[in-house]
């Protein structure tokens, strides 16, 4: 359907079954797919709408981009290939230092 409007799938990611933030039509987890697509508007227009007919789809989400990322997304590298958090010993002891007296809480 895309490349039949004049646009190109550039890459596809599997991401599994994955558990949602609410429930919706009273499902708990979903599967979710990730597509890389290099398309005409019409022919996104037109993958949300089919999305949106299919029963099994519960929601879409198209974001456009300048340009694709090469590589893996987030959500398909190794814990332990992102570096960029760190062992979070930036932290330090997290002191908070005296509260002093906050008095009795109010009742309610």
């Amino acid at each position: 359907m895309i490349s039949d409007n004049g646009g190109t799938i550039v890459g596809t990611e599997y991401w599994g079954v994955k558990t949602m933030a609410y429930k919706i039509n009273k499902n708990r987890k979903g599967h979710y797919m990730y597509l890389r697509t290099d398309a005409p508007s019409p022919a996104i227009m037109e993958m949300e709408r089919l999305a949106r007919l299919h029963d099994d789809a519960m929601r879409v989400l198209s974001i456009k981009v300048d340009a694709h990322e090469d590589g893996p997304t987030v959500q398909m590298q190794k814990r332990d290939e992102r570096s960029e958090r760190g062992d979070r010993g930036d932290r330090g002891d997290r002191d908070r230092g005296d509260r002093g007296d906050r008095g009795d809480r109010p009742r309610r």
